[in-house]
Order: structure tokens, then C-alpha cells, then sequence
């Protein structure tokens, strides 16, 4: 076994049935079919919840799983799901769904103050699990002939399943312990398919709390690789201390390939992005950029023996700023798989940046504009957590 595995305090858990889902129908469909076998309880903590034909249907499913009398809890982002009108809100309670928004520090009509719950969490009935990067709107799923943005999440059956059940009824009550979290004993109908022997760690990210626990496994991945790091990630923007981290990684003789978005959803984002592609191209890091869609994707696969997976990606937000939750999977057989999956889609879906090509077609007016981005951004990083909202 590798050496963070056999050293590491962290607490994995076992006996878990372990699959990569792809974003779009594969997931929803998935998620629907959870919702609706559902007997006993449901969780689900989530950054977005559009408003739109995804994010109803979700949310009809869980109003009919509720009048099932199945315990239903939703704990959405508050600034990030503020488009939710209040008749929906009214019709989940009505339904006896428990819910409510995540909470700021402080908060007025004009303005919000404090960290963003970013994570993405589904659990029922104590036993099953879906972690990932899918927020519920039509921007991750296949509608009307658009593409899903390319994303992941891991669906587990098993031990860890209870164990973030546990995180999500702390969470859903601010922290304290109570009688509730008896809702987290595994329904006794309710059974995993097969017992395979995939160890899961769950890792978080939280400023308020002191936990910088995926920042961590990053630089694990990088330190204990031997052969290949592959990470597929969205706003790829790495502070100082992990660049060090990916320079001495490549220096030891160790392959990397990054997998950042073609197209983005944020553009001075992007442009922040390109500013750095003068240092990981001179790093020798492989650089590609996914060409079908928008990039949402967060996953770390190192060598063939372990991944991280999740809704942490290799930027600031999500290192001190937002609250974050990944799976760390030990499965080597499953890892393997998955690799090979993430390289059929770097072969088929996306286009190499190389040194020379990135030289030959910057010129001192891009570069200005991206080296802005990129100071804007770092700005921002520094009040992330603080911003004034628009009247009207």
C-alpha cells in the first residue's frame, strides 16, 4: 500500500460499492430513482437549486418522497440558491419537507457577510451516496439537445453513506448534537448490492471550523505519486504554495496532466487561468482544455491507487473561503478505471495547449488583459465571502 494510506490518522471507512457517475442523465436519472426507493430519509445539501425544469422536477420528487412519509431535510447555499421564489419554499414545507438555507455571518437587504456552503451532498436512507460536483439546475443535466457541463460525482453504497448522513444532521442543526441523528441508523431494508473492500476518507474544507483537509490531500496526491497525477478541475487557479508543490512533482519525474475549462461560465476567470499558463507550460505540467462543453468537473487521480473527488477545486475559494467536502477513494482496481476513463476523454474531447503554440499566439494585449484577471481575481479571493447585492 502507498505511504498516505498506511501512515494516515484519517478515518476510512469500508465495505463500500463504489461507482463513477457522469454528469447530465446518468446522474439525474440516478438521483431521481434514489429519491423515489427512498423509505425512511433523505438528505440533500447543495450549493445551487435553479429554478428552472431540472431543479423543479428534483424537487417534486422530494415533495412525494415526504408525502410517503419519508424524513426529507434540504440545506441549500443561501446567497448561491437565492432564485428560488418563495411560493416553491412554501410548497416544499407545506409537503413536510424540512428546509432551509445556509446562513451567512451577517446579512441585510444590501449586502452578505460570510463563507458559502459549496459542497454537494446526497444521502438516503443512511446507505446510499452521491458526492460530487452537480449543483440541481438544467446547466448540469441533457435538456432540449445541450450538452451537460462535464462533471462527476462518486455514488457510494455503504459505510460511509451513515457517516455523512451524520455530517449532514449535524449540519442541518448548526452543529449540536440531538436525538435526530437516530435518523441516520441504516434502514434494515435498505442493503448495499455486494461488500467490496473500497476504504473511503471524507475530507473537509471549512476556515470557520479550521479544516483544510482537501487542500491537504492535494498535496498528497502530488507528493506520494510515482508515475501520473491527472486532475480534471474547473477554476484552476493554484496559490504559490502547491505551484511548488506541481514543480517539485515534476522534477522528481512524475507526469501531470491538467484538464482545465476551453469555455467558462466565468470569463475573467478563464482569462486569470491563462496568465498561468506561461508558468505550468515552462513547468512542464501537460495542459489540455475540454472543448464540448463547460468544464465543471473536480477529480484528482493519483497513479493508478487513489483519487480525490468532490466539490473542491485547486484555487483559493475553495482552500479559504467556501465549505468544501471531497471522497478520498482507495480502490486500485476502481481507480484504474476511472483514469482510463478520464484519458479516453482528454484523447477525444479536449485539445493540448503547448509551450509553443501559447507563445506563438500571446502578444503584450492578451497578456495584459490576463495578467489583470488574474489580479482581479486574486482581489476578489481576499472578499470573496463579502458582496453588496443589486437593488431591484
Amino acid at each position: 500500500m502507498i505511504a498516505w494510506y498506511t501512515k494516515t490518522n484519517s478515518q476510512f471507512f469500508t465495505k463500500n460499492n463504489i461507482t463513477l457517475i457522469k454528469s447530465g442523465s446518468e446522474y439525474f436519472t440516478l438521483l431521481l430513482d434514489l429519491i423515489n426507493k427512498a423509505t425512511a430519509s433523505i438528505h440533500l445539501q447543495v450549493y445551487i437549486i435553479e429554478n428552472d425544469e431540472t431543479g423543479m422536477l428534483v424537487l417534486e420528487a422530494l415533495m412525494a418522497a415526504s408525502k410517503r412519509k419519508v424524513q426529507v431535510f434540504i440545506l441549500a447555499d443561501g446567497y448561491a440558491s437565492q432564485s428560488l421564489p418563495d411560493t416553491a419554499i412554501q410548497q416544499l414545507k407545506d409537503a413536510g419537507i424540512s428546509f432551509r438555507f445556509f446562513a451567512p455571518i451577517l446579512k441585510s437587504s444590501n449586502f452578505y457577510f460570510g463563507r458559502r456552503m459549496h459542497h454537494k451532498i446526497f444521502v438516503a436512507d443512511a446507505t446510499h451516496c452521491l458526492v460530487g460536483g452537480i449543483n440541481i439546475g438544467d446547466r448540469y443535466n441533457d435538456t432540449a439537445g445541450t450538452k451537460a457541463w462535464l462533471d462527476f460525482a462518486l455514488y457510494a453504497e455503504g459505510e460511509v453513506a451513515q457517516a455523512l448522513c451524520k455530517f449532514c444532521m449535524k449540519k442541518w442543526e448548526r452543529g449540536n448534537q440531538k436525538s435526530s441523528l437516530a435518523n441516520c441508523e441504516p434502514n434494515p431494508h435498505s442493503k448495499w448490492s455486494r461488500k467490496d473492500i473500497s476504504d473511503i476518507r471524507i475530507r473537509r474544507n471549512d476556515w470557520v471550523k479550521n479544516k483544510n483537509e482537501i487542500s491537504s490531500t492535494y498535496i498528497q496526491l502530488l507528493n506520494t505519486s510515482q508515475k501520473e497525477v491527472v486532475i480534471f478541475c474547473s477554476y484552476f487557479l493554484p496559490g504559490m504554495l502547491i505551484r511548488k508543490v506541481f514543480a517539485n512533482t515534476v522534477k522528481r519525474g512524475v507526469k501531470i496532466k491538467v484538464v482545465a475549462a476551453g469555455m467558462s461560465d466565468v470569463p475573467v476567470s478563464k482569462y486569470a487561468e491563462r496568465w498561468l499558463y506561461d508558468w505550468l507550460l515552462r513547468n512542464g505540467i501537460e495542459l489540455y482544455e475540454y472543448q464540448p462543453s463547460v468544464l465543471h468537473a473536480k477529480i484528482g487521480v493519483c497513479d493508478e491507487e487513489w483519487l480525490t473527488i468532490g466539490s473542491y477545486n485547486v484555487n483559493q475559494i475553495s482552500s479559504h473561503a467556501s465549505i468544501e467536502l471531497n471522497l478520498d477513494v482507495h480502490n486500485p482496481v476502481f481507480v484504474a478505471g476511472v483514469k482510463k476513463q478520464l484519458l479516453r476523454i482528454i484523447d477525444e474531447d479536449c485539445i493540448q495547449v503547448t509551450l509553443e503554440e501559447h507563445l506563438r499566439t500571446k502578444n503584450i494585449f492578451k497578456q495584459f488583459a490576463r495578467w489583470c484577471a488574474y489580479q482581479f481575481i486574486k482581489i476578489a479571493f481576499s472578499i470573496f465571502t463579502f458582496y453588496f447585492r443589486k437593488q431591484g
